[in-house]
């Protein structure tokens, strides 16, 4: 008997996040978005697994799938399919829209923000509306999500419109120090299957995620204690200068009821709110939605320290116990340590201790206190073969 559709769903995710190390709250809120048939943006720089997280995600969602570079050259037909030739010598203007993007059901744009005026105003109808019009005729598009890309917030007042429809923002970056071993040994198994293509065997269909959304009116549904918790973050969030539009106020309430549906709960709540800490219009908002927003978080899983932090870094202990070692060895191994790779040991203790506070086990007490130990020895002495 087939699995539940909540349940496939997060194999799916859980299929993600072992093949992208550190991914774990960007793999989360891509799941929020296709499931709740939201759009949603990466930024970030070049080689973070942007477009290999969303191909794969399309790929075993057994989804009919449009990608593009997009430049200021880009001509419409490129994206939204070429002139129908036969048509337009009987006098009809339209496109040929097979295997375009007006046909796909998962769409993922690279660099969006620096395509031309053409694009991006065809793009608007279609990822608010889900219609393309074409010659004159107004197609209905099977689009569930469309999966953007970018090294940079657009900073051009006119691409407000386009970076609005994307209601979830997500920063992409590369993983910490103590990620690395792990990090090439998930590397090497991706080339292997890339160069044996592999297919991955689809865990849901896209038809499935388009049936949810039309019956997902049911599932929204809010408790009083639900609605205030959110009306006060909205205000602070707003008190801080973060613009929140009553539009997307009221969409992100389908974001919350998307998160309860994926951990197979009937209604959000206070766990779903982390989808706040995503909703920033440039990256300097990201530090204060965490100091708004992860108190909240906070206090819940204080009251409730069954359920598992949304987003956080699944980092074995032993895994970061070796590192702790490797660069204790460095440190201490009699050979002279030059100040760049001072600086890099230094900054990798800072990141696993950041690691280590967002891990709940009492383990962690003991690797906090090695990391002290070496961080306050390699501040008050330079002769390490000491520490």
């Amino acid at each position: 008997m087939s699995l539940p559709l909540f349940e496939r769903l997060r194999l799916l995710a859980s299929r993600l996040e072992q093949q992208f190390l550190g991914k774990d709250e960007i793999i989360r809120l891509l799941m929020i978005s296709v499931t709740a048939g939201e759009h949603c943006v990466l930024l970030g720089p070049p080689g973070t697994a942007k477009s290999a997280l969303i191909r794969t995600l399309s790929e075993l969602m057994q989804a009919r799938y449009f990608e593009y570079l997009l430049t200021r050259f880009t001509e419409p037909n490129e994206i939204f399919g070429p002139v129908d030739i036969g048509a337009f010598r009987e006098g009809i203007y339209r496109r040929n829209t097979a295997g375009m993007l007006p046909e796909a059901e998962i769409v993922f744009l690279d660099e969006v923000f620096k395509s031309n005026s053409a694009i991006l105003n065809a793009l608007l109808t279609l990822l608010n509306e889900r219609k393309f019009t074409s010659g004159g005729q107004v197609l209905r598009c099977p689009l569930i999500s469309v999966f953007a890309a970018s090294n940079e917030v657009p900073g051009d007042e006119t691409l407000n419109a386009i970076f609005d429809r994307f209601l979830i923002r997500v920063q992409s970056d590369n993983l910490d120090a103590y990620h690395f071993n792990e990090l090439l040994q998930r590397g090497i198994q991706h080339e292997i299957r890339q160069m044996a293509s592999e297919p991955l065997k689809p865990l849901v269909q896209a038809a499935e995620l388009a049936d949810l959304n039309r019956s997902f009116s049911a599932r929204m549904k809010f408790s009083e204690a639900f609605l205030s918790s959110y009306k006060g973050l909205v205000f602070q969030i707003r008190a801080e200068g973060i613009s929140i539009s009553d539009r997307r106020v009221v969409k992100m309430l389908k974001l919350f009821a998307t998160s309860a549906y994926l951990d197979g709960r009937d209604a959000p709540d206070a766990s779903d709110f982390f989808v706040l800490k995503h909703i920033w219009n440039n990256q300097d908002q990201a530090a204060i939605l965490e100091g708004i927003v992860q108190p909240v978080l906070e206090s819940y899983y204080r009251e409730h320290p069954e359920r598992r932090r949304v987003g956080a870094l699944s980092v074995g202990i032993e895994a970061l116990s070796a590192e702790i070692d490797r660069i204790r060895q460095i440190l201490t191994g009699g050979v002279p340590v030059g100040d760049v790779q001072l600086f890099s040991q230094l900054k990798a203790l800072g990141e696993i201790k950041q690691a280590l506070a967002g891990i709940n086990d009492p383990r962690t007490r003991e690797l906090e206190r090695r990391v002290s130990e070496l961080l306050e020895a390699s501040f008050r002495s330079g002769r390490f073969a000491q520490i």
